[in-house]
């Protein structure tokens, strides 16, 4: 091993608009002894529309375990080797991690470069909380299986995002309708950053509607992000209110307040309050 080990990058590319592509990504990918890509025709055609062109390794989920020793030993020898995915950021829903994993056992160098990631992307614009977020990449392409995943991660009160197909994105959203609920919020990013980049927002019921009116909403790549569950507190909340609503339509607000704390088990200062705010605010009309 020479004593100057070569450095593997792992290179985020555009995921759709080619501007996005970083000046050190452009000059890493420019110098890397080997390019090493999910789909080497893909890749190609990215380096020439940069303007250069670099030897090519195919690296994807069914030949990773047999390029490894062929990658290291480039890198051993003092060589870099540029690790880029079809689009956005390598490893995120994309191949890589057994390379990575052999890099670091043989103690060799890994730096990123950082850029384009769908998922990031998505979440940048959703407008659903981001403090905590919980990646899903693709869910199971059979039903049964997606069913299941989805109402495992129907209380999960993290953000939570996924990767979806243009073939299944109709069935998706229909399995959430019916598993987290027509109310849940969501935004749906289609063709980020290209020419008909759309982004839906509301609830899954009205995200569904807007998608399927639109003409163009047949095509494209999507990325989807659910807001979390609810916390129990707010549900039993909105339960509450609910009752004291329709209570206060027959009694007086104390009495409304109280039957609709022993329904619901909610405390009943906090109804009687609600109550109150409820006639007052039908006063002020």
């Amino acid at each position: 091993m020479t004593n100057n080990p070569g450095t593997l990058f792992v290179v985020a590319t555009p995921i759709g608009n080619l501007d996005d592509i970083s000046a050190r990504a452009r000059d890493v990918l420019s110098k890397a002894d080997v390019v090493a890509a999910e789909d080497t025709r893909r890749a190609g055609q990215l380096l020439t529309r940069l303007g250069f062109r670099r030897r090519l390794v195919s690296l994807h989920e069914h030949n990773e375990s047999d390029r490894i020793e062929q990658l290291t030993d480039v890198l051993i020898s003092g060589g870099t080797v540029a690790l880029i995915s079809d689009a956005g950021t390598p490893l995120i829903n994309d191949p890589g991690y057994r390379l990575l994993a052999a890099a670091r056992d043989r103690d060799l160098p890994v730096s990123p470069v950082p850029g384009c990631c769908a998922a990031i992307a998505a979440l940048s614009v959703a407008g659903l909380p981001t403090d905590r977020f919980r990646f899903e990449g693709f869910l199971p392409a059979k039903s049964s299986a997606r069913r299941k995943r989805l109402a495992a991660v129907s209380d999960c009160p993290d953000t939570l995002i996924f990767y979806e197909s243009v073939h299944r994105i109709a069935d998706v959203i229909d399995d959430l309708l019916e598993i987290f609920g027509p109310e849940r919020p969501i935004t749906l990013a289609r063709e980020l950053t290209k020419r008909h980049e759309t982004i839906y927002r509301g609830s899954i019921e009205s995200v569904r509607e807007q998608l399927l009116n639109d003409p163009g909403g047949g095509k494209g790549e999507f990325t989807l992000i659910a807001a979390g569950a609810p916390a129990a507190a707010d549900l039993a909340d909105g339960e509450m209110q609910r009752v004291v609503a329709i209570l206060l339509a027959e009694l007086p607000a104390r009495q409304a307040a109280a039957l609709a704390a022993e329904i619901t088990g909610s405390r009943k200062r906090d109804a009687y309050r609600f109550a109150n705010e409820l006639k007052a605010a039908d006063r002020a009309k």
